[in-house]
């Protein structure tokens, strides 16, 4: 059976734009589509947003605007921001009080399984994504339960197992570096990259080259 590695942040619209879509893979190919959560680019590189070219920030909110729209997902203005930055200076927060616990609750949850791993995220980003206050009541441990977990049971994990969380989400970040592209969301298959939630249609292109024997 053919692995697909999808390198994915909680942070990236793309990744939520594309996350249904990856989700549902597994039932049309013979294939086992392995999601590896990574953190942002900028916490992994604070200054890479301040170096983009002044026309970044609108085109991007234009760009991910329609791309929801052409999908029709929901999306609304964030909740907070899952990365703490002032988005005039585009500076980063030395304090982030969010992206960490997420990530590691993501790979926490990766480690029960790839379905539950992409139910957590699908769930997950949905909230953060569709402008819900994910940070208030019991919002994200209602996402979290509609996922199948319990988020105090994954928060107690992730805080007795910091360090290794840690190691998984670096052994992520290294195997997205190999992969061939430092953004998210990055499918690999046989050391082929496929960036972006635009690539889909071509990774099941490529997939079909490859031979890989479609479901049903």
């Amino acid at each position: 059976m053919k692995n697909i590695d999808v390198f994915w942040s909680f942070r990236s619209p793309y990744s939520y734009f594309a996350t249904k879509r990856l989700r549902g893979l597994s039932s049309k190919w013979e294939a086992r589509v392995r999601p590896r959560p990574v953190y942002p680019i900028a916490i992994r590189t604070p200054d890479f947003f301040a170096n983009a070219p002044e026309q970044w920030v609108s085109y991007l909110i234009r760009d991910i605007m329609r791309v929801a729209q052409y999908l029709e997902l929901p999306f609304g203005m964030l909740q907070p921001d899952p990365v703490v930055q002032d988005m005039t200076t585009r500076k980063i927060a030395d304090e982030q009080p969010y992206i960490h616990r997420l990530t590691r609750l993501g790979v926490a949850a990766c480690e029960e399984g790839h379905e539950a791993g992409w139910a957590f995220m699908d769930e997950v980003s949905s909230v953060i994504w569709s402008g819900q206050p994910w940070t208030t009541g019991t919002v994200l441990a209602d996402a979290v339960a509609r996922a199948g977990f319990d988020l105090a049971v994954l928060d107690a994990k992730i805080e007795a197992e910091t360090d290794r969380m840690e190691a998984l989400i670096v052994e992520n970040e290294a195997a997205q570096a190999a992969g061939g592209h430092w953004g998210v969301p990055l499918m690999v298959v046989d050391g082929e990259p496929f960036f972006g939630q635009d690539r889909i249609d071509m990774l099941e292109w490529r997939l079909e080259q490859m031979g890989v024997p479609r479901k049903g």
